[in-house]
């Protein structure tokens, strides 16, 4: 039977000692498609719709990495560590698509200038190079989010995901939904430290240095909404100008979650792109 999100068994791996929990969705042949998360992210936090639609084709896997969810260890502070443990995971599957969304996105990157020869494609979805525009905000933008999500009895994703628009914020409704449907076997929530970690990890991506795009030779995907708060839209016009083989996909009315409120498109497109 093919597994789908609501029904794959968490498994969990050693990996030079830490452990890291995964869950593997769809076929089993094929190169398979490894995605990278969000900060404050855990594996339910990704949408059914679309691990569920690019399995359809190709074997799909989630997983935490280090200090995140279930997962072992202690998160790093900083994103060229979070690429060495996601790549220590990512070894043992020889030959892999990327999809890396916003924080997942920095570490895509590394993954591809770091070790070209495992990674074949990249969705780079939400995101943005080292010293992109406003990713330094990052902390403070989650910080009002949560703050007004509280007062206007929201989650924070509806502000930080969608924008205001009664069309996108239907769309956020949806999207929080289909992340409750899988009722067994849940992951455990980010821990306070993991965030704050992810947060000053963040913050110095959006303070490095602006390192070349130019060795990252594999084709890429690069997709937004037309107005993200958390990694500004100019950031994923930066990337699909600087990569060498890029194209830009930017979806009207929506924001840091445009791939949550078109998902549908969005896995069309996905599927179109990694196809041999």
């Amino acid at each position: 039977m093919s597994m789908t999100f609501e029904n794959a068994a968490t498994k969990s791996v050693d990996v030079n000692g830490t452990n890291f929990v995964y869950r593997e969705i769809g076929n089993k042949s094929g190169i398979p498609v490894v995605f990278l998360h969000h900060l404050t992210a855990v594996l339910e936090d990704w949408d059914p719709a679309i691990a569920d639609g690019l399995a359809k084709s190709r074997p799909v896997i989630v997983f935490d990495n280090r200090g995140v969810g279930g997962s072992g260890g202690r998160t790093p502070d900083n994103v060229a560590d979070m690429a060495k443990d996601a790549i220590a995971f990512i070894d043992a599957l020889a030959k892999v698509d990327l999809f890396g969304f916003s924080l997942g996105g920095f570490i895509a990157q590394i993954i591809a200038q770091e070790r070209p020869d495992l990674v074949r494609r990249i969705i780079l979805a939400g995101t943005a190079p080292a010293g992109g525009e406003g990713i330094i905000n990052v902390g403070a933008v989650l910080q009002d989010a949560i703050a007004k999500a509280g007062a206007e009895n929201k989650h924070p994703k509806h502000l930080l995901f969608f924008r205001p628009s009664k069309d996108s914020q239907k769309a956020a409704d949806a999207f929080l939904s289909r992340l409750s449907e899988r009722k067994e076997d849940r992951d455990v929530a980010v821990t306070n430290e993991a965030i704050h970690a992810q947060v000053t990890a963040i913050t110095k991506w959006g303070m490095g240095p602006a390192g070349s795009l130019r060795s990252i030779r594999q084709p890429v995907l690069v997709v937004n909404g037309d107005n993200d708060i958390m990694a500004p839209t100019i950031n994923s016009v930066e990337l699909a100008r600087k990569l060498p083989n890029a194209e830009l996909s930017i979806f009207p009315d929506a924001g840091h979650g445009a791939i949550f409120q078109y998902h549908d498109v969005f896995v069309d497109q996905a599927l179109r792109f990694l196809q041999d």
